[in-house]
């Protein structure tokens, strides 16, 4: 595994200790993700790749199609390195231009569709992203408009991609199937053709869950991401028979790396929805008979509720939760695995067969065994033993050795010894002669709302910008759907009264910050309550609002009993 041809200011890239290390237990492949696809794909044109609502393509199909896209992003002008701000629903257009751009070179920031001008201007700024995929067709938001006024606030964004719906005509955007109908393949291979393959250069530029304000970014580089990917499917078995479907978006690293991104490099077929209605989402699933799934359990239950799907339409399909998978388990009687990840690069799995104490009771184990794990006191940074709660902190060949551009987040998000700090508080439990991982809670101040991790201090520093608001501080409130939402408690200016939902929303629209980051209640008070060090204390507000959703919930238990 050869050191970086081309190194890229900024990135952090593994030493040359580790390099030689990887190298000599051979651990990485010598390709880059779009080369050891395109050997599949050479292999199997005509296995199904990826399928929506609207249709299906199959390898060889996709593979000509991202070639072509490839060479027409070229012929834009973008070169190799170039960075891309992605912002495109789930669907097959997706796949495509993710692939397009991995041959090309051109690095994908991976963005949210519903990230709005405080990120997303921010992070094409911070990376000097010089494209903006976008999808047009979403009736309530409009992404063009969007897309010009991040012209302007980073003038580097040269072209704008719609990958779903018009253009417009307006200057600077371009069709997606335009592009593609305009490059033939002969000119796009010879364009490629001088494209550098380095398996250690920067694949796609990820996003940490922005536990410390806006996402910082995190590249993922093409030899340890193949590696990682790989590692996932092969923990569960993944081949080129397995059909994966989430509804998580799908440039999240975990569904890249744990969901269709496991399948995809394995020659399966990947299942994707750009509008994830129950009605769509259960078409697909039966038609498609997904052997691996990815979906929250209350929407599963949903869907059953709601007699979209039975039970035995699920039970052949291996299920992944997030968090404590026992009811999922028990309620499809289906093979169902526990997931905890993070961006900078672990994964942890249950096994599928693993009993229901590990579903409930841990996020299961790494799926490699050279990811090394340790707990330690979060204050000092001592080691802790086995079965004391603390801070959990790992390296291995897929951990981050730092976020772009970022020296001084650098200094305080790993240990002097080189340990990603994952600011989760763990403990290490053996069960069956295995370690596995407990969740204990969280070092941050952070609200997890249903994977999301949103930042309370960004929040907060947001909405005392109100001219109504005094003093505010968010906390997450226990919530059956999302795990967790965001509660706000406000003290209020003097002489008025604090504003309530509709227009904390409305201000926070107008700042730009993305809707799900916004509270989803107000709670008034007069004052915070205090620790013993006379300093505002978050766990009694958290204690204040789940005792207040029981007591909400309580005389509607009753009446269900009457």
């Amino acid at each position: 595994m050869p050191s970086v041809r081309t190194p890229i200011p900024g990135v952090v890239y593994p030493s040359a200790a580790d390099t030689a290390r990887y190298d000599a237990l051979g651990l990485f492949d010598t390709l880059t993700m779009p080369e050891a696809w395109e050997q599949m794909a050479a292999r199997h044109p005509d296995r199904v790749a990826v399928t929506d609502p609207d249709g299906s393509w199959t390898l060889g199909e996709l593979d000509a199609l991202s070639t072509r896209l490839g060479g027409a992003l070229l012929g834009l002008g973008l070169r190799p390195l170039d960075r891309a701000i992605f912002q495109i629903a789930n669907s097959r257009e997706l796949v495509l231009c993710l692939l397009g751009c991995l041959k090309a070179g051109v690095i994908p920031v991976c963005t949210l569709t519903a990230h709005r001008a405080l990120e997303i201007g921010y992070l094409a700024q911070h990376s000097g992203a010089r494209a903006h995929f976008i999808c047009t067709d979403e009736a309530k938001f409009d992404a063009a408009g969007f897309a010009e006024d991040m012209r302007q606030v980073a003038p580097g964004l040269d072209d704008v991609i719609v990958a779903r719906g018009p253009t417009g005509n307006r200057p600077g955007f371009h069709g997606l199937q335009a592009l593609i109908d305009a490059t033939d393949t002969a000119t796009a291979r010879e364009r490629l053709a001088g494209v550098e393959r380095d398996p250690a250069q920067v694949a796609v530029f990820q996003l940490s869950g922005g536990t410390s304000g806006v996402p910082k970014i995190i590249p993922r580089f093409h030899n340890e991401y193949l590696w990682q990917i790989r590692s996932a499917g092969a923990f569960h078995g993944l081949d080129h028979r397995t059909v994966s479907f989430s509804a998580a978006p799908m440039m999240h690293n975990a569904p890249i790396v744990c969901y269709w991104g496991s399948t995809f490099w394995a020659g399966g077929e990947v299942v994707c929805m750009p509008v994830p209605t129950p009605e769509i989402m259960a078409d697909l699933i039966r038609a498609r008979r997904p052997t691996l799934m990815a979906v929250p359990g209350p929407l599963m239950y949903r869907l059953l509720s709601a007699d979209l799907l039975e039970v035995g339409d699920l039970r052949a399909a291996l299920q992944i939760a997030a968090g404590n998978a026992r009811p999922l388990a028990e309620k499809l009687g289906a093979p169902t695995v526990t997931l905890y990840g993070m961006t900078e690069g672990i994964i942890c799995y249950s096994a599928a067969g693993d009993g229901l104490d590990i579903l409930s009771d841990t996020v299961g184990r790494p799926i490699d065994p050279l990811t090394d794990i340790r707990i330690q006191d979060p204050e000092t940074g001592e080691p802790l033993p086995d079965g004391v709660i603390g801070e959990m902190v790992f390296r291995g060949p897929s951990s981050t050795r730092g976020y772009y551009d970022a020296e001084e987040r650098n200094r305080e998000a790993f240990t002097a010894d080189g340990y990603v700090k994952s600011g989760d508080l763990m403990s290490i439990r053996h069960i069956g002669g295995v370690p596995h991982l407990t969740f204990d809670g969280r070092v941050k101040d952070v609200v997890s709302r249903g994977g999301e991790k949103i930042n309370c201090s960004e929040v907060e520093r947001a909405l005392l910008g109100h001219p109504r608001i005094a003093a505010v501080l968010c906390v997450p409130m226990p919530d059956p759907l999302y795990g967790e939402r965001m509660c706000a408690f406000v003290v209020p200016v003097p002489g008025t009264t604090a504003p309530d939902l509709r227009e904390t929303g409305a201000f926070l629209e107008n700042l730009g910050m993305a809707k799900f980051k916004w509270p989803e209640r107000i709670e008034t008070v007069a004052d915070f309550p205090l620790t013993g060090s006379g300093k505002p204390s978050k766990p009694l507000l958290k204690e204040r609002i789940a005792r207040i959703l029981r007591e909400e919930r309580a005389p509607a238990a009753s009446d269900a009993l009457a």
